[in-house]
């Protein structure tokens, strides 16, 4: 792989990573294994300019928001910072700034492993709480903000106040809480960050309520009370914020290293989680003087701490099979805690790693769990390894199916190439029905393989079969007729959608959402897509010869081509559906708020077709707001509207229009 299609496939990595981390809050890589490909593709951007995309995770912040929550624009971005891991970086980074302003105050915080927040209040009455979202546009979670105790509802200020901070999980919450999900039969919280990212996410703000959340406040945007950002944490306090108490000036760099080192040394024994220090210019002068980027400030930076290692026992080394066949050997391990959780499993990556280190079932290794979520063995103990401890030699055939595995040239994974693999058919059907492809609610990873193993479904088609096996679905635990009623409907939506879904779902190799919508707005329809040369496909931007490669593999083998045939007998869409804005709409270019209860659309639904007109969503009525659309039991912002003199249009008269 030349650098440039490197370039291609880190971005679309990362993009992958991002979407689990800011999104789904599931990550799956390990935090230093996404900062080493973000730095590659960083190094790789800078030497090839001509592939500048503005896209590109490296000058974006976090990911688009999930629907569930109205959508928000923040007035000014919520920015993340950049990361040093040592500190000689930290060191490189202070010199960039006393090279030119000599005299520099530090103020040096506890990066909490948390959600970034941002609370609004209005004559001193707390009004809003925002998530970071993309940096640009957050999800308003006010509900389950007003939930946690230690945010002031009211403050002494009278003009308008934004404060931006952390939310998180204290540890004896986090532990509270992972004790009754036991007791209740749920699945652990893997950390107190997903826990708290969970929760926030609750529809209903009474289960957030029990979770015992908090928050540290570290950030006031344009703030007037202060000239600097230690003053205006102190004005915030004063108000009833919760700043941390560890927050600390510097005058020195060294200073600040050596505060480090002492944190770190009391890191495990804090009440909460912390992942680093954040170190920011204390004067709003010289803040301003310094700077942005396109995607972080100059005037601040997050030092990450070294990722916790540990020593324990390999027990076994068992081989898991993904949806394209991928196998990966794990390490079951002797239980072990680490980064407050008790550890069993680590990912081994592939053979030439299990080579290199030298590995072997029965060894004492050191594992680490990088940035708290995936566990990786670093090395094995070779001096405590016990004599004649057989190395491990890589499976030849699938664990699962028993079919022979192949590694292809310029790969380090090994795949199991059988198309009736079980591992392949549950994961590759899950992924069909995935909220970004065909989106089939009800048909999750787990109901897959139950359907599977109750002999109801093997391919995509049996999706579409559902509906003839009432019965034997009924007869499934824990499955009712308002949940088979619910996944029939869901199963008959899935097929009006638009041909960009149908194609990410396919699974083909290199063919991402991203992908999926250019292939399927160039080609039109599946037939022209399914025909398409080598050299047609490789023309197209963002796709390139080896992406055009697997396309042309895939629809050469007869029986995905069944599959289409079977598809279209079912009445799945196999259309492109243009949603592109259009320009003879009324709400083309302007800001649009919705309230009250509508009859005939979620507020999901009439949001996104208000975009799809080209218009702007708030969540909030205000003299640039256009038009309110309301339904029943409207309240403040329709009378807010009126008194403005904003147009309003109910439910009925919006129909009209359209």
């Amino acid at each position: 792989m030349d650098e440039r299609q490197r370039l291609l496939e880190l971005r679309r990595l990362l993009k992958r990573y991002s979407y689990e981390y800011y999104t789904l809050d599931r990550p799956t890589v390990p935090d230093s294994e996404y900062d080493a490909l973000f730095r590659e593709l960083q190094e790789l951007e800078e030497k090839y300019p001509e592939m500048d995309d503005p896209d590109s995770v490296t000058k974006r912040v976090g990911f688009e928001i999930l629907s569930e929550f109205q959508k928000v624009d923040h007035e000014k971005p919520m920015l993340s910072l950049g990361d040093v891991f040592s500190y000689d970086e930290l060191r490189e980074w202070s010199k960039k700034i006393t090279d030119i302003y000599p005299d520099v105050e530090y103020c040096a915080e506890y990066k909490i492993d948390g959600l970034a927040m941002s609370l609004r209040y209005e004559n001193g009455q707390f009004q809003q709480a925002v998530t970071r979202g993309d940096g640009i546009t957050g999800e308003d979670v006010t509900s389950n903000v007003r939930t946690i105790h230690t945010i002031p509802k009211t403050i002494p200020y009278s003009q308008r106040y934004e404060i931006r901070g952390e939310v998180y999980m204290p540890k004896a919450s986090f532990n509270r809480v992972n004790r009754e999900r036991l007791n209740n039969g749920e699945e652990e919280f893997a950390n107190p960050r997903n826990a708290a990212a969970g929760s926030i996410r609750q529809l209903d703000s009474r289960i957030c309520a029990t979770r015992g959340l908090d928050g540290f406040w570290y950030h006031v945007p344009d703030d007037v009370n202060s000239d600097t950002h230690y003053g205006s944490l102190m004005y915030a306090r004063r108000l009833g914020f919760i700043v941390n108490e560890n927050t600390k000036l510097f005058h020195d760099i060294e200073e600040v290293i050596n505060y480090i080192e002492e944190t770190a040394k009391i890191r495990n024994d804090l009440p909460y989680e912390i992942d680093g220090m954040v170190i920011k210019v204390n004067s709003y002068a010289l803040q301003n003087k310094l700077g942005f980027t396109s995607r972080i400030p100059k005037w601040a930076i997050a030092y990450k701490f070294p990722a916790e290692e540990v020593k324990t026992t390999v027990e076994d080394i068992f081989i898991t099979v993904g949806r394209t066949g991928k196998c990966t050997p794990n390490a079951k391990l002797t239980p072990v805690r680490i980064a407050g959780t008790t550890v069993s499993f680590a990912t081994l990556h592939n053979e030439d790693n299990i080579k290199d280190k030298d590995i072997r079932i029965g060894d004492q290794v050191i594992v680490r769990k990088a940035g708290d979520i995936i566990p990786e063995v670093v090395r094995a103990i070779k001096e405590d390894r016990k004599k004649d401890l057989p190395r491990y030699v890589f499976p030849e055939y699938c664990p699962v199916c028993g079919g022979r595995l192949y590694r292809f040239e310029d790969e380090a994974a090994h795949y199991c190439v059988n198309s009736e693999c079980k591992a392949r058919l549950v994961y590759s059907i899950a992924h069909f029905t995935e909220r970004n492809a065909m989106n089939i609610d009800g048909l999750g990873e787990k109901r897959v393989e139950a359907f599977f193993n109750a002999g109801l479904l093997n391919s995509f088609e049996d999706i579409y079969k559902l509906h003839n096996r009432r019965e034997e679905i009924l007869s499934l635990e824990k499955f009712g007729e308002k949940s088979y009623n619910n996944l029939i409907e869901a199963i008959e939506g899935s097929k009006q959608n638009s041909l960009e879904r149908l194609i990410y779902g396919l699974g083909i190799r290199q063919v991402g959402e991203k992908a999926a919508k250019i292939l399927a707005s160039y080609y039109g329809n599946m037939d022209r897509f399914m025909e398409a040369s080598f050299e047609s496909l490789s023309e197209i931007k963002d796709i390139g010869p080896i992406t055009a490669e697997y396309i042309r593999d895939f629809f050469a083998e007869e029986n995905n081509l069944e599959m289409i045939r079977q598809l279209k007998l079912f009445g799945v869409n196999m259309d492109y559906i243009d949603n592109s804005i259009s320009n003879d709409s009324v709400f083309n270019g302007k800001t649009v708020v919705v309230t009250g209860t509508l009859e005939n659309y979620t507020r999901n639904e009439i949001s996104e077709l208000l975009e799809n007109l080209g218009a702007h969503v708030a969540s909030s009525v205000s003299k640039n707001t256009d038009y309110v659309i309301y339904g029943k039991e409207a309240g403040s912002k329709l009378r807010k509207a009126q008194e403005l003199n904003v147009t309003t249009i109910d439910e009925t008269e919006f129909g009209k229009l359209l």
